[in-house]
């Protein structure tokens, strides 16, 4: 298939869907498709997913159930030569894995997994009460920009 001319392919990627590694400490999907819990969790964890994901179920030669997903083949990933990335560099990247990895996980709502990168700390509730007064004060110093872009900051800080 082509997209907007011969030079545009379309690449659809097949590829099968075994039974998960971790059903043996979760038990099993709630999906009956391998290939459906496949896109199901990445529909789960992506901010936008390719449209044309999907998932099919099929008897082999033998016939064999076999469940497979299919989603557009994108062949333009970045890669880290990790045999020659400095320290500072991988001290970067892995910052940048554990923020995606923690985005995706905060996208599902499992409170477990969250409560997994929150720890048993107080640096979590200490960054969150900074952040928070801080945005409060910013609000502060936003509103009186607000009014006083009116001509109307009274002592009472409020608009007559």
């Amino acid at each position: 298939m082509t997209g907007t001319d011969e030079s545009d392919p379309l690449v659809l990627q097949v590829k099968e869907a075994g039974p998960s590694c971790f059903e043996r400490y979760t038990g099993s999907s709630r999906y009956i498709e391998h290939g459906r819990r496949i896109v199901e969790g990445q529909r789960a964890i992506q901010t936008a997913g390719d449209i044309l994901t999907g998932w099919v179920r099929v008897p082999d030669a033998a016939g064999d159930i076999k469940d497979y997903y299919v989603r557009q083949l994108w062949d333009e990933k970045g890669s880290v030569d990790l045999d020659s990335i400095s320290v500072s560099d991988l001290d970067g990247y892995a910052a940048l894995c554990a923020r995606t990895l923690a985005h995706a996980h905060a996208k599902t709502g499992n409170r477990h997994e969250i409560a997994g990168y929150v720890g048993k700390g107080d640096a979590f509730a200490s960054a969150m009460t900074a952040f928070a007064s801080s945005y409060a004060d910013q609000n502060e110093e936003d509103y009186k920009v607000f009014l006083k872009q009116l001509g109307k900051s009274g002592e009472t800080g409020r608009i007559e």
